[in-house]
């Protein structure tokens, strides 16, 4: 027989063979079987392609689930352009060029301040720029970490921001900024004083330091509640970052209330502050190395004993177990480690694990990072629980190091992290977002992020952050090791060192002539967290259950 289909020719013939026959019963059977095999083959498809290429079976995967969910998250949908403010009108005295230093969280809390000083003086300020030249190389720019477009309109009902600097102005026409560091802790005084008559002879200056460079008290009020405005406002972070941080929080969330213990034992911590207790003699000689290696830490010889005393060291996560314990944390208490590489590793994270096996962590140091695409190993999973992976978009993937032991895990896809790779500011702005998300923020150290995020979380509402009292714990844990204090007495005297320092509403503390040692504005930014001048009715007893979060506080 012969079929013609559009000029093309096709001969069948008929095969002469018997054919078999079949009751209703079996060709039911053979067609269940052969739907069941169709797609079983089509998930696995669906499965290995979210696991080697998350994107690659994106659009399939996203209607398979879109089946078993039929309601649509109106949150998650982009939001419309908001509503431009009208821009302030005035004759700006010149451009103000700033270059941040520090980490991710002292770069942000200097470009809130050089804001204000740029709305102070009528300036011009171009967009700062971060600092790629400190202990974590971090190449990212402005526009890498913050909404650039956001910045600049939000707040241009207050202060003229450019992206750069106009052509004229530049070295090559033959404009010399004047570069210098403004001196720290300075009020408003020195700045209308002393720098805005600069610009009388230079268009252009240049901040070549901004750390710290605005004084916490005896600023005007609608100046402090602009650095307000800039933290917690303008300071936006990109989409990227933003839709990675918030997909990391609906995982913790999704696996019960969770605690962000900022661990801040890291290398270029410990070698900065000189606190080797619980290193070995090789540690203590390495990290003394690093901190003669850059010039800019000037402290060099370090008692680290005696700095532990003095509650100014960060607690070793040995420490931080206990701690944790004696405050009535038990073992099923979900911990999110917002941190860099712990230093020592799994050798010093053992005791933590062993008291909470439900710690989560991940570490950004760019060694960390190359171990995540040359030596990832994926263990079988179950196939329910694969599919349950692959319909939440994530991969659980366990690093092992060529010991086999395990070595850490990850909370979200290599894909999404290796844009990431070499840029420790991106990743700790995911990990500002978690502790900001997290039920309670327990800082292991005061340093520039856990101020910042303190300072959040008061303004979101006085969400609690245990504030550890370490000089006062370093006293206690010795006890406790040399056994003259029971394990009963040890958590009875950590509690109750702890029952006012759980992030309640506070005036903040000043110390006159000593700004260093004084309560930092951006951990404890009163003057925004109520309506009115006077916060006496915010801070009142038994008040701290029923307070105004800060949304509007400055408006």
């Amino acid at each position: 027989m012969e079929v013609r289909s559009e000029g093309v020719q096709v001969r069948c013939d008929k095969l002469p063979t018997q054919v078999i026959p079949r009751t209703r019963l079996q060709v039911w059977f053979i067609r269940v079987c052969s739907s069941i095999l169709l797609w079983t083959g089509l998930v696995q498809l669906v499965a290995v392609g979210e696991l080697w290429h998350p994107h690659l079976l994106t659009g399939l995967s996203n209607r398979l689930t879109g089946l078993a969910k039929l309601s649509i998250h109106v949150e998650e949908a982009v939001p419309s352009p908001p509503i431009l403010l009208p821009a302030r009108t005035y004759t700006s005295n010149g451009f103000l060029r700033v270059s941040c230093n520090g980490g991710l969280n002292q770069m942000r809390a200097a470009i809130c301040d050089m804001v204000t000083v740029a709305r102070l003086l009528n300036l011009t300020l171009v967009v700062p720029e971060l600092d790629k030249t400190s202990f974590w190389a971090d190449p990212s720019n402005f526009d890498d970490i913050f909404d650039v477009r956001h910045f600049i309109d939000s707040l241009r009902d207050e202060v003229r921001i450019v992206k750069r600097l106009p052509k004229k102005f530049n070295r090559r026409y033959g404009c010399q900024p004047l570069e210098m560091p403004p001196i720290s802790w300075s009020n408003e005084k020195y700045y209308l004083q002393q720098i805005l008559p600069l610009f009388s002879n230079y268009k252009v200056i240049h901040f070549n330091r901004t750390d710290a460079r605005l004084a916490n008290n005896g600023i005007p009020l609608d100046l402090q509640k602009l650095r307000c405005r800039v933290n917690f406002q303008a300071l936006k972070f990109t989409p990227q970052i933003e839709a990675l941080g918030y997909k990391l929080v609906r995982i913790l969330q999704g696996k019960g209330p969770f605690v962000a213990l900022h661990l801040r034992y890291e290398m270029d911590m410990l070698a900065f502050s000189g606190c080797t207790h619980g290193c070995t003699v090789e540690e203590a000689e390495e990290l003394k190395r690093l901190r003669y290696a850059y010039p800019w830490w000037r402290e060099k010889e370090i008692l680290s004993e005696e700095r532990r005393s003095q509650g100014l060291c960060p607690l070793t996560p040995e420490e931080a177990a206990l701690v944790l314990q004696a405050l009535g944390f038990d073992k099923h208490t979900q911990i999110y480690i917002a941190s860099g590489e712990i230093y020592g590793s799994d050798r010093r994270l053992a005791a933590l694990r062993a008291a909470f096996p439900r710690v989560v962590s991940y570490y950004y140091s760019p060694a960390s990072l190359l171990i995540l695409f040359n030596s990832v190993n994926f263990l079988f999973l179950k196939f329910s629980t694969l599919l349950n992976a692959c319909s939440q978009n994530m991969v659980i993937i366990i690093l092992r190091g060529i010991s086999g032991q395990v070595k850490k895990e990850m909370l979200l896809d290599s894909e999404d992290l290796q844009k990431f790779q070499n840029h420790s500011s991106q990743m700790a702005a995911l990990d500002f977002m978690v502790s900001t998300a997290s039920n309670i923020f327990i800082p292991t150290y005061d340093g520039n992020m856990a101020k910042l995020v303190e300072g959040h979380r008061r303004y979101l509402g006085f969400k609690k952050t245990i504030q550890l009292d370490r000089k006062r714990l370093v006293e206690l844990l010795d006890l406790q090791q040399n056994r003259t204090l029971s394990w009963d007495e040890f958590s009875v005297a950590v509690r109750l060192a702890h029952e006012r320092r759980m992030g309640q509403p506070r005036r903040r503390k000043v110390i006159v002539d000593k700004p260093k040692e004084e309560e930092y504005f951006y951990a404890n930014p009163e003057e925004c967290l109520c309506e009115k001048t006077n916060c006496d009715d915010l801070i009142g007893p038994g008040n701290s259950s029923e307070v105004q979060g800060g949304a509007g506080a400055y408006t």
